[in-house]
């Protein structure tokens, strides 16, 4: 070998060592978590930065990549081509095919790309700077050749959106949520918070409020004493008070406001008068709140920042006719995120009991939000809210004691009816075919 065929061999190295470089950037970028390059760029890190920013436009970078890759290989290829037939003949090309696929495969490929996948991140950041540069001189060529490849991809009728994304980031965080679960990276009650965080923007009022049934309120027009001993009986601070009808309501009492009022008769013109004279004087209304309405179709993280913004923890729900149809608390979409919150004064209600064989009884008002989380399930809650509206809504008809039902991997036996409504369901898994 003379000076120019060592020349050569160096020339061949250096544009393997080009072709690594670039195998690798592509993997390290397109794999790199913008997450945490956000985070990086955040605390001040410019590779980080840059990388965030190459990524924003991932047809121009991995267009510039390639060509860049393929032109070094094809380069290197050629090279190796004319060495080697310099020094073998016409056998040649056969040694210069071989050694150049052994090369590019394994250090121009597979070395570079399995450093870049097990450190995605620390190599994007170490690459950017450096692919920003490639990408600026190849923007226009790159460009000519993206519009060439849509032409001849709406000759045959298929469009190429690159701004797409095949999942929305609400999505794509979802679905990372779920993956890191089965490799049980997440534990489930975190999952359940974090999905249950991400699904209030799909969840309506409706599908979390009081029914009206379960309302506790009072006539507005009681007697004052009926009305604080009612207050003083609920479990609850915040109390309804109708007028008319029940699903009249002109005002909301809140038990702190009926107590201090209380205190204030009881002190009243400078005399101090027992409990009973103090709630006989009592003038209610003039304690209640204004009644808060709110619409049952309004989204769950709609109604959350209106009761943040507006510092209460009350609404009352109607639908499109102004009618009553419950009521909803800022604990009641807490309790959509981290599950039951209880306290001392909660009145405690029937639940799901588990009988041995796997089966569980549940009532008929249990959520089938509740029921998933509990028992780890996937039963729809779209078009009903509870187990008894599942029930119901699969069965297009109000079923009768005893009656059983097999829908969506589950059995369902009715035990309880009051009336038309179902208060007390069985349900038992069956076994996946």
């Amino acid at each position: 070998m003379d000076a120019a065929d060592w020349w050569t061999a160096f020339a061949i190295l250096g544009l393997l060592g080009c072709s690594a470089f670039f195998s690798g950037s592509e993997t390290a970028l397109t794999a790199t978590n913008r997450a945490a390059m956000h985070q990086l760029a955040a605390n001040g890190s410019r590779g980080a930065a840059t990388a965030l920013k190459l990524t924003e436009d991932n047809e121009r970078l991995l267009g510039s990549i390639l060509l860049g890759n393929n032109l070094v290989n094809v380069l290197s290829t050629a090279l190796a081509t004319t060495l080697f037939t310099g020094l073998l003949g016409e056998t040649g090309v056969a040694y210069a095919t071989l050694v150049m696929t052994v090369l590019v495969t394994v250090f121009a490929e597979v070395a570079p790309k399995t450093y870049a996948i097990t450190r995605p991140d620390q190599a994007s950041t170490r690459v950017a700077p450096a692919i920003e540069i490639v990408v600026r001189v190849f923007a226009p060529l790159v460009s000519a050749i993206s519009f060439l490849v849509r032409g001849a991809f709406s000759v045959i009728g298929v469009k190429i959106d690159p701004d797409a994304h095949v999942l929305a980031p609400h999505e794509q965080i979802r679905g990372a949520i779920a993956l890191h679960h089965s490799e049980g990276g997440v534990e489930k009650d975190e999952r359940d918070r974090l999905l249950a965080a991400l699904e209030l923007r799909e969840r309506e009022v409706a599908d979390v409020m009081r029914h009206r049934r379960d309302l506790q309120s009072i006539s507005a027009d009681a007697p004052s004493d009926e009305i604080v001993s009612f207050c003083l009986a609920s479990p609850h601070t915040r109390i309804p008070l109708w007028r008319g009808e029940p699903e009249n309501i002109v005002g909301v009492l809140h038990a702190k406001d009926l107590l201090r009022a209380v205190d204030r008769e009881m002190r009243g013109n400078g005399e101090t008068v027992n409990i009973a004279e103090a709630n006989a004087r009592l003038d209610v209304m003039s304690v209640a709140r204004q009644p808060w309405f709110v619409p049952d179709t309004r989204p769950l993280d709609d109604q959350l920042r209106a009761f943040l913004k507006k510092r209460q923890h009350f609404a009352l729900v109607v639908d499109e006719y102004g009618t009553l149809q419950g009521l909803i608390t800022l604990e009641d979409i807490l309790e959509e995120i981290v599950g039951d919150i209880a306290d001392e004064h909660d009145i405690e209600v029937e639940g799901l009991i588990r009988e041995t064989g796997g089966s569980i009884v549940v009532p008929g008002s249990l959520s089938i939000r509740n029921l998933n989380r509990a028992c780890d399930w996937n039963l729809p809650d779209d078009e009903a809210t509870t187990v008894a509206g599942l029930v119901i809504h699969e069965a297009q008809a109000i079923p009768t004691e005893g009656q059983v039902f097999a829908f969506h991997g589950v059995r369902f036996e009715v035990l309880a009816r009051e009336r038309q409504q179902i208060t007390k369901i069985r349900m038992k898994e069956l076994p996946r075919a």
